[in-house]
This record gives C-alpha cells, sequence and structure tokens, in this order.
C-alpha cells in the first residue's frame, strides 16, 4: 500500500525551477534513497516533500492528503526531517535529553509548553539507547562531536514518531560502526511499518539501505528501482560522468589483501 507519494511536483527558489516534474511513491515499510551528482536537486526535492519549501506546481501526499495543506502541528505528528546540519536552529542551552524529547512535543496540544508523560519519558529513553548515546543523557549538545550530535538529531525524529521520517545525507559525521547502526535503525523503523526517503551521495551506502534507489540529474528522475538495477544501468555513467562501475571495483581490490 502506498504510504506517500509525490505527483509530477516541481519547486525551487524564487522565479528558478530546481525540481522539474518528479514523480514517486513510497509504500508502508519500504526504504526509498535518493542519490546523483552534487546539485541536481536531492536536498531540494526533500525539503519540499516534507513541506519546508513552496511547491511551484504538482504536489506531495500522505494517504492521499496534501503535505503543504496540512496543519503544522498536523505535518509534525506524520513527517520528521533529519537534515545535514541536524534541523537548524539554536539548540546551545540544551541537553541531549532535552533535545531529544523535543520531538515528542509535536504529539502535544501544548507543543513546547506540555508536560512530558510517562510515555514520552520512556520513548525518548529507548530512543537514546537505540541511537547509542547512553551517558550522554546531560551533555550539552554543544559539547558533542559531529558524529553524536547527528545521532543526536536523529534521535529526536524517531522520538517524534511519525509516519514517515526524511533524511538528508543522514551517514554524515558517521564512523563506520554507527552507520552500520543507522541501518539497522533504519530497518527496525520501517518494519513496523513506517516509512523512509533518504538521500544518500555514497551509491554504496544507498544500496546497502533501500528496497530502491531513484537516481537524479539536473532536478529530474533519471531511473528508479531495485539498488541491483540501478547499479548495474548504464545511466549511472552517463549521470556521474564517469566508468562508476569500474571505479567501485577499484576500490573493492584494495580489500584483496
Amino acid at each position: 500500500m502506498s504510504l506517500f507519494e509525490i505527483k509530477n511536483l516541481h519547486c525551487g527558489y524564487g522565479s528558478t525551477e530546481v525540481i522539474k516534474g518528479i514523480s514517486l511513491t513510497v509504500a508502508e515499510g519500504e526504504i526509498v534513497s535518493i542519490t546523483g551528482p552534487n546539485g541536481c536537486g536531492k536536498s531540494t526535492l526533500l525539503k519540499a516533500a516534507c513541506g519546508l519549501i513552496p511547491i511551484m506546481s504538482g504536489g506531495a501526499y500522505i494517504d492521499g492528503v496534501s503535505v503543504s495543506s496540512m496543519p503544522v502541528k498536523e505535518r509534525a505528528k506524520r513527517t520528521a526531517m533529519l537534515s545535514q546540519t541536524g534541523a537548524g536552529g539554536d539548540y546551545s542551552e540544551y541537553t541531549v535529553f532535552d533535545t531529544i524529547m523535543m520531538g515528542r512535543y509535536a504529539r502535544h496540544k501544548g507543543g513546547m509548553f506540555s508536560e512530558a508523560s510517562v510515555e514520552d519519558t520512556e520513548t525518548v529513553e529507548r530512543c537514546i539507547s537505540e541511537a547509542g548515546l547512553s551517558g550522554l543523557e546531560e551533555r550539552l549538545i554543544t559539547e558533542l562531536s559531529g558524529g553524536q550530535l547527528q545521532r543526536v538529531f536523529l534521535a529526536r525524529a524517531f522520538a517524534q514518531e511519525p509516519d514517515i521520517i526524511f533524511l538528508d545525507e543522514p551517514a554524515n559525521h558517521l564512523d563506520l560502526k554507527h552507520q552500520t547502526e543507522l541501518y539497522e535503525l533504519l530497518h527496525k523503523w520501517t518494519g513496523n511499518g513506517k516509512s523512509a526517503i533518504g538521500v544518500f551521495h555514497d551509491l554504496s551506502l544507498a544500496a546497502a539501505v533501500s528496497d530502491r534507489i531513484m537516481l537524479m540529474q539536473d532536478g529530474r528522475s533519471v531511473l528508479c528501482g531495485e539498488p541491483r538495477e540501478i547499479l548495474r544501468s548504464e545511466k549511472l555513467n552517463e549521470v556521474f560522468e564517469t566508468d562508476v562501475r569500474a571505479y567501485m571495483k577499484k576500490l573493492s581490490e584494495m580489500w584483496n589483501v
């Protein structure tokens, strides 16, 4: 069953069109990755899909309801966004625990002024543990490394418990151990009927985590399919303007020691 759908979406900044008629469906329990060269519009598509920037035409829909037409509170209950820089804003005075707790406020009518329930606290504690942040609960986030900070914002997105999570380069700053844990968390998340759309610059990472990959070029969808189909396609060489398979094989040979 399709949970999320992008229909002939056009968007950009000011009068400049960046995304040019992209369509995409995401089923319940599915992880779809978006990849392509720098500047092709990956992050812009993600921002438009979750309602962070205006849409020129077309639209993005959750269960048939336009995301851009949803009240902010309803949108926050159904979607969560993890950007390359967390989620913006100044969190310098907040601890790890308090920052992740912010993900729960979307589920309260009173917003930031709501009192945390037992369920809220238990959810935050679980997300802290799953993100590998145990022992850092009272640490100010300004005292964290880049990788730790990325995990804090990931945990906050999971604590929000949306139907679909949008991730823009979620593996940025993460070491190999925590990249592996990220994939496990995403698959556990989608195993409960949730969905995820992630922007990945690294093709290997995209293939490892995804059910399907959409390949973009110049604001358009060039190809969308299972990872094996995408990695075998000659379109890769056209889009990245290099022999991708030869490059990947050369890298893999370094492990034959």
